[in-house]
């Protein structure tokens, strides 16, 4: 082959490869350029296939009003002037009231069976619930179970002529703060209604209960659509909205889908949840134990204290070890080891791993259900047990929170290792209500306890947000 020929090849094949490198970076820009505009022109579509699936749901359930009208007339807690037993003398004999009271929330089928995921506080002590689709069609509705400690629970309907459109279930863990949500309930009773927005943080720990996990969202949420779906991209549920900040602005709350899927499989096949127990209080890592505990960072869960024959004590666990991972699960804080915990097996040996005197130490421990570790402890029927103290609510504390007159106790002290605490109750916090009765001073407050045992579920205002919490 003669040079100049050689070179005219060579030179060819220059060009094409410079052809080919343009044409490439010219792709990696345009999908570049792609990516940042990715912005749906519209959710009509995605709506229109969810909401068939969305359900309102109204529940009615009985109050009872006390028919003694002189009950803590002159004093929050009690009357120092004897005027309460003067009238109490003529009125005691007068009967309670019951009154009716309807609440309103949403839902979402998750099976043709009919199977419907909401909050448990909208179907809670419920005497009748009615479900109604988008097509008008209305139902009535049974609870298979409840769950207080997640506020989710699972109802039925039965529909013997009509196919019920579904919602599936996705992965929540794989949710990134900034991914596009749709929001669908019945805010305020305006049904079926949309709203968008983007998942704001992920793993939001509020005080509502010891699983705390929320997904944080800025798709307007409002009262009435508690229950209902937090859908993806692809038309998947991956949160159940649950709970928003009062007078804030796009700070709202979703459970994770993935905690829904495993307690209401559980509910469905057993009526109930069962969880798993260990039997230790534990408190978050600051940077200051860190360094007395000689860790190299300030991670973890710190054992305070380990319940004697417990699966703890059982399995060599100490006060004072750092808890690092359990049942294949990083523990990253303190609020991480009750929820891994909760799901892990009961009566199967698991992995844990603590950190003791700086050094790692594996073990394995075979937990035991929650719920009997529960039914073995006292029940809570008193502030001593609950291991808090509340007083009325003053005129400027009542102002500040923007409560009606005449709403709730305020908690002013809470034991360090008291089940209160564990819980997340803080002081400072405004009990609203217990057991799903309405609170107005203390002697409300002491009969919701008296005589119900455990566990106690609260609705606690705090700040702007108004929450439910389950103690014990």
């Amino acid at each position: 082959m003669d040079r100049k020929r050689l070179t005219r090849i060579l030179h060819g094949r220059s060009w094409a490869l410079i052809l080919m490198i343009v044409v490439l970076v010219s792709g990696c820009k345009n999908a570049q350029q792609a990516s940042v505009v990715a912005f749906p022109r519209s959710f009509s579509e995605l709506a229109q296939k969810v909401q068939p699936a969305v359900v309102n749901i109204s529940s009615t359930s009985t109050v009872r009003i006390p028919g003694d009208p002189f009950r803590n007339f002159f004093g929050q807690d009690g009357d120092a002037t004897g005027l309460n037993d003067f009238f109490g003398n003529f009125f005691h004999d007068i009967p309670d009231r019951a009154v009716k009271q309807q609440s309103l929330g949403s839902g979402f089928i998750i099976d043709r069976g009919g199977y419907i995921i909401t909050n448990n506080h909208v179907v809670d002590k419920a005497d009748e619930i009615r479900v109604k689709l988008s097509d008008s069609r209305e139902f009535s509705a049974k609870v298979v179970g409840r769950d207080p400690k997640t506020d989710l629970a699972l109802i039925k309907i039965s529909s013997p002529f009509k196919a019920l459109p579904v919602l599936p279930l996705g992965d929540s863990d794989k949710m990134r703060v900034g991914d596009w949500v749709l929001a669908v309930g019945n805010p305020f009773g305006l049904e079926h209604t949309v709203t968008q927005g983007i998942i704001s943080a992920t793993g939001r720990v509020i005080g509502s209960g010891p699983y705390d996990n929320f997904l944080q969202t800025d798709a307007p949420i409002n009262p009435g659509n508690s229950g209902g779906p937090l859908i993806n991209m692809q038309g998947e549920v991956i949160g159940i909205n649950t709970a928003i900040i009062q007078g804030g602005q796009g700070i709202g709350f979703a459970i994770p889908s993935n905690l829904a899927k495993t307690v209401s499989e559980q509910i469905k096949e057993k009526g109930k949840v069962t969880r798993g127990w260990l039997g230790v209080t534990v408190q978050s890592v600051t940077p200051e134990l860190a360094q007395s505990l000689a860790l190299k960072e300030p991670k973890g869960a710190l054992v305070s204290s380990v319940v004697a024959d417990s699966p703890a004590s059982a399995a060599g666990i100490h006060t004072g070890d750092v808890v690092i991972s359990c049942y294949g699960h990083e523990v990253t804080n303190a609020n991480d080891l009750p929820r891994i915990v909760a799901e892990a097996p009961v009566g199967k040996e698991i992995a844990i791993t603590v950190i003791r005197n700086g050094k790692e130490i594996p073990l394995r421990v075979t937990l035991k259900d929650a719920s009997t570790s529960v039914a073995s402890r006292p029940a809570l029927t008193s502030e001593k047990d609950l291991g808090l103290t509340v007083k009325p609510l003053d005129s400027l504390r009542q102002q500040r929170s923007g409560l009606p007159k005449g709403r709730g106790v305020v908690v002013t002290d809470v034991d360090e290792d008291g089940p209160s605490r564990i819980a997340g109750i803080r002081p400072g916090d405004i009990i609203l209500e217990v057991n799903r009765r309405v609170i107005r001073n203390i002697h409300d407050f002491k009969q919701a306890l008296s005589g119900h045992g455990t566990p106690v579920l609260m609705l606690v205002h705090r700040g702007d947000a108004e929450f439910f919490v389950t103690i014990g």
